[in-house]
């Protein structure tokens, strides 16, 4: 078993979250929401890049990620343990709100030949498959503001399934305060530069 795959087991045993909701300085930010805050991800897009349009049109895969991610809710860790912020969640589930994004990215960069969620049925002539290894807010310094970490590992397939080429995205932001608000905020910092970079890799690619 991988370190990663480690520690996300390790991540995944902890889900009911009893030690995280003991957390002194962050008891009221964590655990079970009745009433939630949707909040929506608004990272800054990669802008329009110089350059000529691909000749080859390209689908977007769902993300993969490990259940504890595959949620609307807004995850935390501390260590090993992983829970949620309580009244707070995303307006989808993080792999939908990538896609989505991911999407998006590529139609306002403008060089695209044509992309969009492979479930659209477009007829792509390749396929970008990622999956969401870290997307938390990360407390790494007692109940001070924490870290946004987001890790994507992206592949590039051709139609036949055969990868192409792969990519380890990283994007992190330290929030301002220890607040939801602040840590949405983070996340669009983190998340818009692993978008960058996912975007400005693939379009440097020249698929044979």
């Amino acid at each position: 078993m991988t370190a990663i795959a480690m520690r996300l087991s390790r991540r995944a045993l902890v889900l009911t979250g009893g030690s995280m909701l003991t957390l002194g300085g962050c008891s009221n930010l964590i655990g079970p929401s009745a009433a939630p805050q949707i909040y929506r991800l608004e990272p800054v897009l990669p802008p329009a890049s110089a350059g000529a349009p691909t000749t080859w049109q390209l689908a977007i895969a769902r993300p993969e990620t490990m259940h504890a991610l595959d949620t609307e809710r807004i995850a935390l860790s501390r260590g090993a343990a992983m829970d949620y912020y309580a009244d707070a969640e995303w307006n989808d589930t993080a792999p939908q709100l990538l896609q989505s994004l991911l999407v998006q990215a590529f139609e306002k960069n403008g060089r695209m030949a044509g992309v969009a969620a492979e479930s659209a049925g477009l007829h792509a002539d390749y396929l970008l498959a990622t999956d969401i290894r870290d997307f938390e807010a990360q407390y790494d310094s007692g109940n001070g503001a924490p870290m946004v970490v987001v890790g994507i590992a992206a592949k590039l397939l051709d139609n036949r399934g055969k990868v192409l080429a792969s990519l380890d995205a990283r994007g992190a932001a330290r929030a301002n305060r220890n607040s939801v608000p602040d840590v949405v905020t983070a996340f669009d910092s983190a998340l818009g530069a692993a978008l960058a970079q996912i975007v400005g890799w693939t379009l440097k690619l020249s698929p044979p």
